[in-house]
């Protein structure tokens, strides 16, 4: 496509044409990503909380020469086409659904409420067997990433697999016109989105709305609001049915399972009279539930039963998590080992090109397998994302790439090649890692967990996992309280409430947040050594610290006099310039000036002008309570007055805030110029008003390291605490009071998870270990035991503790290690 032609498809004016026949290869909507080049169009896309518009300059200088944009740009842009639409987003959707017309290969449109991107994968693995298939990277499944997901489509794919999201109504038919599925599936429906929906069968309507023009369309029978809607609005010629109940739908399912044997799977497909039998070796729900769904369209397809089988036998459960661990010698590991393909590496690479902790980046890839490229377009194609990248050493690993070392010769990189993934391991020496982040990027087949385990640091069986998606959703969700000009000042002190402060502050840089802050210099000094370079206050600085905060570019909370005479002092002496933030007490009485100081304050920036006052601040004592609403109220008034005050004397007016995570709920009346958001992004709404609307960020896990059945009056635990008064099965976990399991959550007080079951604490909590009761639990040494997340919040913790959950998460110990991950 050429500009000209994106112009074609677009509803737009044209402001500018420099090169109307200049290609366009790639679609940038982010001005963070890193393929921008002549050939790279920018959709600045306008939202509630980011302008992309922003952004165009910068672009343009580092090569981008094509934009389309919703307002005219504020800067020149001499060499540049450029076209105004009245929607980025829609725009965007035009010129994909135009490229989507050219190919008239088979199109498999997903959509439902759960399962959709698992259904996607597996699709695809088998699909391949047969196929050069193009799918969706990763869960893009929105309305900005089913079109770069789509606009993938190329002369050598075969067959698409794309899954589609939608979060209101309105938002399907665009979809539809980009993927334009000629076979649909409807996984299910849940509460996911409810509230964009009037009720839940306008959102089946909603979402059906991908297969308006679908030659068949596979649900499961037993959804009934699924059936009913689809029966509706298309003929039955159309609607191919599964079920485990009903005989009368097209494919009738039954499924037999063993505990110690493959789940057994026989389908009889009552429009040929034919039987299949197949065998899949997981056994939840969930999983039979969506191989079903990729069994129906094979059969559908055409495939024969031994083609589906051996298909079946390569699924395993898709880890779509993108994680980032700590490494050996001071590496950081970027762990995307499932599979390998162009979009995935793209994504992955970007995400490589965020991580600050190092200077130098590595990346250890395989070949890429079932691409649908020829080999030599694909190796100079992963060449040109390399290239486009900071990368200074790359590992390659498999047969395929061999034959193309001469693309990875002509680059600047490192480079070394291995035959197979045996063959590097066999060769791995530890200290040709060093101070390094290390993306690993392999298709399943090679194994590449194998060299994560090498190059991880080694960890306990106790680890917590921290949702870097879950970070974002919070932080977007405060923004969405606020008004586009309230900046936000995040509160990264004490190891990130217990998450790791720079891989957490990195994020957070990365999302634009205007400040962040620590508690002491040595945490701001860490985080400038690890890159970060957002604005850093420090809320309890020393004196003796001022030359490090000099050097580090950090900024100092000054809440006395005894602090500001320090200051002044230093920085005539060292004629050095760090803005302050003066912290005013009006009711915490913890730090800060009171009212009372308010004049001597005036007398003291009269005196000295040359001091920088960046921002003036308090803190809310109780704003999550409506109790102390008055207080709230008298603490915001007095703080107005002194602000007041002492802008009168500075002649400027500082940064202005109050608001902590409580105050962004309940007091939205008092943003002023920033505000300032705590234990909110971690996933704890104070307030009580809209903990649904957050999500928790990090999941606390150990493993079961022994297992022991004991008789009636055996006792467990030191000071035998833990009485047997039935015989029980118990369970030794290796996590401890060392490890931030606080002893108040022994004997009882506290149920942790075990393969989906509670399990009480039974005795007193050890240094390092805790043992628990699993009687009547399956479950064997080894197995994964979880203590918060997903299934039980960390404020079942601090209850139980009667505490907060500030001090839950702040008391997980430094030997526990963390990951990181994102699903995006």
């Amino acid at each position: 496509m050429t500009f000209h032609e994106l112009c074609e498809q677009v509803n737009g004016a044209v402001l500018q044409t420099y090169d109307p026949a200049l290609n366009i290869y790639y679609l940038l909507t982010d001005s963070r990503q890193a393929i921008i080049q002549r050939e790279s169009v920018f959709f600045a896309i306008k939202g509630k909380r980011h302008d992309g518009h922003h952004f165009i300059k910068e672009l343009y200088d580092k090569g981008c020469r094509q934009f389309v944009l919703e307002k005219e740009p504020e800067s020149e842009l001499s060499e540049a086409n450029i076209i105004k639409v009245g929607n980025s987003v829609e725009a965007l959707q035009q010129v994909v659904a135009f490229h989507r017309k050219l190919f008239s290969i088979p199109v498999i449109g997903i959509s439902g409420s759960n399962g959709k991107t698992i259904v996607k994968e597996w699709l695809s693995q088998i699909l391949t067997h047969k196929h050069n298939v193009v799918k969706n990277p990763k869960s893009y499944n929105s309305q900005i990433g089913v079109p770069l997901s789509v606009w993938q489509l190329n002369q050598v794919h075969e067959i698409g697999v794309f899954e589609a999201g939608i979060s209101m109504s309105g938002e399907m038919e665009k979809l539809q016109k980009v993927i334009c599925p000629s076979l649909g599936i409807f996984t299910n429906l849940g509460p996911a989105h409810d509230k964009g929906f009037t009720n839940r069968r306008q959102k089946a309507v909603e979402k059906a709305k991908l297969f308006s023009d679908c030659e068949y369309i596979i649900y499961r029978e037993e959804y009934a609001l699924i059936a009913d809607v689809l029966k509706s609005q298309h003929s039955p010629d159309h609607l191919y049915s599964w079920s485990t109940q009903n005989t009368e739908a097209d494919l009738w399912v039954a499924f037999s399972m063993d505990s110690n044997k493959p789940t057994i799977i026989e389908v009889k497909d009552n429009g040929r009279e034919q039987g299949f039998r197949f065998t899949f070796d997981l056994k939840d729900a969930a999983s039979l539930e969506n191989v079903m769904h990729c069994i129906a369209v094979l059969i559908k397809y055409g495939w024969a039963e031994n083609e589906i089988q051996a298909g079946i036998d390569q699924l395993r459960q898709v880890n779509m998590r993108m994680e980032l661990k700590e490494g050996i010698n001071q590496c950081f590991i970027l762990d995307d080992s499932y599979s390998n393909d162009l979009a995935g590496l793209k994504i992955a690479l970007d995400y490589l090109e965020r991580q600050t902790q190092n200077q130098k980046n590595t990346v250890i890839i395989s070949d890429l397998l079932q691409s649908g490229y020829y080999d030599r377009d694909l190796y100079a194609e992963v060449v040109k994302l390399l290239e486009n990248h900071s990368i200074q050493k790359v590992e390659l690993i498999g047969p395929g790439l061999k034959s193309y070392l001469s693309h990875f010769r002509s680059s600047a990189w490192v480079f070394e090649h291995y035959n197979t993934t045996e063959e590097f391991l066999s060769s791995f020496q530890p200290k040709s890692f060093q101070g390094e982040n290390i993306l690993v990027k392999g298709a399943r087949a090679f194994g590449f967990e194998r060299i994560v385990k090498k190059l991880q640091k080694k960890i306990t069986g106790t680890t917590l996992e921290i949702n870097l998606d879950n970070i974002i959703h919070n932080l977007n969700y405060h923004r969405s309280l606020l008004r586009p000009e309230t900046r936000m000042m995040v509160m990264v002190k004490a190891f990130s409430y217990g998450g790791a402060s720079f891989e957490i502050a990195n994020l957070l840089q990365y999302h634009r947040v205007a400040y962040l802050a620590v508690a002491y210099v040595d945490e701001g000094v860490m985080l400038r050594e690890h890159g970060i370079n957002t604005p850093i206050l420090v809320l309890n600085p020393s004196a003796d610290a001022f030359p490090l905060m000099q050097e580090f570019q950090l900024e100092a909370e000054i809440y006395s006099f005894r602090l500001l005479n320090a200051y002044s002092l230093y920085c005539k002496n060292n004629q050095a310039a760090i803005p302050i933030h003066l912290k005013i007490d009006t009711g915490m009485h913890r730090l800060g000036f009171v009212q009372e100081e308010t004049e001597a304050l005036k007398t003291f920036f009269n005196a000295n002008p040359e001091i920088i006052v960046k921002s003036i601040f308090s803190h809310l004592v109780a704003s999550e309570d409506d109790q102390e609403d008055a207080f709230t109220q008298q603490q915001v008034h007095e703080f107005g007055q002194v602000y007041d005050q002492l802008i009168s004397v500075l002649g400027y007016a500082p940064i202005k805030h109050i608001l902590n995570s409580g105050g962004i709920q309940r007091f939205p009346e008092y943003q002023f110029d920033m505000v300032r958001l705590g234990i909110g992004l971690y996933g704890v709404d104070v307030s009580s008003k809209a903990q649904d609307q957050l999500r928790p960020i990090s999941t606390l896990k150990t493993i079961i390291s022994q297992i022991k059945s004991l008789k009636v009056g055996e006792t467990v635990g030191y000071n035998r605490k833990g009485k047997i008064e039935n015989p029980k099965r118990i369970a030794t976990i290796a996590i401890g009071y060392a490890d931030g399991l606080d002893r108040r959550l022994g004997n009882g007080n506290l149920r942790v998870f075990v393969n989906g079951f509670q399990a009480p604490t039974i005795g007193n909590i050890c240094m390092d270990m805790t043992m628990i009761d699993i009687t009547g639990i399956e479950a064997e040494e080894g197995d994964v035991v979880t203590i918060f997340g997903q299934e039980q919040s960390v404020s079942v913790l601090a209850e139980a503790m009667h505490t907060i959950p500030y001090e839950v998460l702040t008391s997980i110990s430094a030997r526990v290690k963390r990951i990181f991950y994102s699903e995006l």
